[in-house]
């Protein structure tokens, strides 16, 4: 019988829901998206454990990090299961760098399916991994936060807090190669 382990964590952004198998994270949700999420996850007749495993308590030490502003890339054990456009999809989100965003049209380029726009945001919408997988990193090409399962304010609240991280990191670079100003 499988097991599975499950976790509700606070954020700046409100509670996170967390569900790992022994191995690795199946799914980081927001209350809005959980109990569909858990429909497509958890197999019948499984074993569901509330409380941390190693997994889990590798992820609430990477999301305390990220929160802080001191994480840029996640380094957990991740499981996705989607079609195989869907894990294409979620596997080009891994590629925004941290502080910026893509539109997703960009995203559907990166994917070698230009006319793909509309499909690609619904696999966004599907992203069983919100924030180690960034969904939030995606807006519309017009520059509207359209689409984040957490919310706008929630994804207004990531985009902020990465690109305020990414500029600090710039002028600390500057600031050192540049030298002291006399």
């Amino acid at each position: 019988m499988p097991q599975y382990w499950r976790t509700t964590l606070l954020s700046p952004i409100g509670q996170l829901h967390l569900l790992a198998n022994q191995n690795s994270l199946l799914m980081l949700a927001f209350e809005q998206n959980l109990e569909p999420l858990l429909a497509r996850i958890l197999q019948p007749g499984c074993q569901t454990i509330d409380g941390l495993n190693n997994v889990l308590r590798a992820a609430d030490v990477q999301l305390d990090e990220y929160f802080a502003g001191e994480r840029k890339h996640f380094t957990l054990p991740i499981s996705m299961r989607g079609t195989d456009f869907q894990n294409a999809v979620w596997n080009s989100l891994l590629k925004i760098p941290y502080g910026t965003t893509w539109s997703y049209s960009d995203q559907a380029h990166e994917l070698k399916r230009p006319n793909a726009i509309r499909a690609v945001g619904t696999a966004n919408g599907l992203n069983p991994l919100c924030i180690v997988v960034p969904c939030h990193r995606v807006v519309a090409k017009s520059g509207d936060l359209s689409g984040y399962a957490g919310g706008k304010t929630a994804k207004v609240w990531l985009l902020k807090m990465e690109k305020s991280q990414s500029f600090e990191r710039i002028s600390k670079i500057n600031s050192l190669l540049n030298g002291p100003k006399l």
